[in-house]
């Protein structure tokens, strides 16, 4: 029996998982749970990356001091892009801004004027967000950051909390992958494209792959929190690598994933990337997994738009569970109307927002609570459909299964919506790919688990699934048509 512990963070909460590996099988349990909001100071959103390291430790206090535990690795994962700065001492001199930060998007329109977006989509694969870490860099050029000049290191936020817990200053390859200075092709940063923008080279890092032993749990930090020395390990460090690594796909039938949470991730595993033109106007991106693979993938906006619904409503004084919600839009009338979810990726007063979307389409606003929701589960369905044939045109043959992994895999009433809308077999589950996939990637770099196929085996031995069939349905299909319209205009 062997224990590691997954330090998952996501972009609202973070937690310590406890991950027990025993003949086969894995059984999860959280630790410490803790909030991860954003600062807004005057020049900037921040992320409070010290205050996260805190709750690291306590969350390794409570494995050491409290459960006595001798752990075997940990490991840190989290969202993508976002990165702090070092200097020679190894010091931070640049504070984690935030993806959502408002400087980025001025850099943006910046970098792809001066770079040109066919050469960056050439050198990188990658889709293009304005939130993407090159983009980070550049507004930080642009504002002329003293912090820029002193940094001797860039570290993403798994490899900086993981620096903090073992000293050591490495670049993990998946979230390496997410910054748009990544070649997926050459398999190296692309340091023609940052000399291009003028952004320093120096900065960059070796590149690491998920599993690599990174070193051991420093000696404050074994003593704070009652452990002996413990390997620190180098997981998938991004989190959406994590989730994939853990779909339990066989791979009998072609298959592809959406790891469903905030952001919805949309993909397929594949040998090579693919950086044609057909997928840069399909703003498909290449980002790199476990074992080398490619995730070829979509950034959608997810379960964000019934979140922002729900803290709306909140500060109404209309306090509903998520729970309530779905059984709310499980009682709503279908198709009352059609969103493109990616118009949504900014904050505040979504309903209204909603609302004037219907309007300047020429549709019925959502009647109720349970109606808004309806409409937003629905439109996430139909963008899958459409994002499913954008896959399958690249790749070049049908998808039959469509694996949901991650905290949205718990909505039944989606995941049923994603089976009517495409007309494939949904298999949903596990909730908690990530903290898996962190702690089986550990477990492969410890010699515990053999490889990316014996992974996926462990994942289907310890967690129960929930399958979904598709029919085919004209009430659906002429929805989609409604919506492809809607959107296209």
């Amino acid at each position: 029996m062997s224990h590691y512990v997954a330090i998952d963070l996501g972009a609202e909460s973070g937690r310590a998982m406890l991950g027990t590996l025993a003949g086969g099988r894995l059984q999860l349990e959280e630790l410490h749970r803790f909030l991860n909001e954003p600062v807004r100071l005057p020049n900037g959103l921040y992320w409070d990356a010290f205050r996260l390291f805190r709750d690291i430790r306590e969350g390794l206090r409570k494995a050491g001091r409290e459960r006595n535990l001798k752990l075997d690795g940990i490991a840190v994962d989290t969202w993508g892009v976002d990165y702090g700065l070092l200097d020679a001492n190894g010091e931070l001199v640049v504070n984690p801004r935030h993806y959502r930060d408002p400087r980025n998007n001025a850099a943006y329109d910046a970098a792809l004027a001066a770079a040109g977006k066919e050469n960056i989509f050439e050198q990188t694969g990658l889709q293009f967000m304005a939130l993407n870490s090159l983009y980070q860099l550049y507004a930080a050029k642009l504002a002329g950051s003293p912090g820029l000049r002193a940094a001797e290191k860039l570290l993403f936020m798994p490899d900086l909390l993981s620096y903090w817990l073992c000293g050591s200053k490495k670049n993990e390859l998946t979230i390496a992958s997410t910054s748009q200075f990544y070649n997926p092709t050459l398999r190296r940063w692309s340091t023609e494209l940052l000399e291009t923008l003028g952004l320093p080279t120096h900065i960059l890092g070796d590149i690491v792959p998920p599993g690599t032993r990174l070193g051991s749990l420093l000696d404050d930090l074994q003593d704070t929190c009652g452990l002996g020395e413990t390997p620190v390990f180098a997981t998938a460090g991004h989190d959406t690598a994590a989730a994939v690594a853990a779909v339990p796909a066989i791979g009998d039938r072609p298959w592809c994933y959406i790891s469903s949470g905030t952001w919805s991730l949309m993909g397929v595993e594949i040998d090579e990337p693919i950086v044609t033109p057909r997928a840069l106007e399909l703003t498909l991106t290449n980002e790199i997994g476990v074992e080398g693979k490619t995730r070829l993938l979509k950034n959608i906006a997810g379960l964000w738009l019934v979140q922002e619904c729900r803290r709306a409503w909140l500060l109404e004084g209309q306090e509903y569970s998520y729970t309530e919600l779905t059984r709310l839009a499980a009682e709503a009338a279908p198709f009352a109307a059609v969103l493109d979810p990616d118009q949504f990726l900014e904050p505040g007063h979504m309903p209204e927002r909603i609302a004037a979307y219907c309007s300047k389409t020429g549709q019925n606003v959502p009647e109720g609570l349970g109606g808004f929701v309806r409409v937003c589960l629905e439109s996430l369905a139909f963008r899958y459909r459409q994002v499913l044939e954008s896959l399958e045109s690249l790749v070049g043959h049908r998808i039959e299964v469509i694996h949901i992994v991650g905290g949205g895999s718990k909505n039944a009433l989606l995941n049923q919506f994603v089976a009517s809308a495409t007309g494939r077999t949904v298999i949903a589950g596990p909730t908690e790919a990530t903290a898996a996939g962190n702690i089986l990637v550990q477990a492969i770099g410890a010699g515990e688990v053999k490889d990316l196929k014996q992974l996926r085996e462990v994942v289907r031995n310890s967690f129960e699934l929930e399958t979904y069939e598709g029919k085919p349905d004209p009430a659906w299909d002429r929805a989609y048509e409604r919506y492809v319209k809607v959107r296209g205009s």
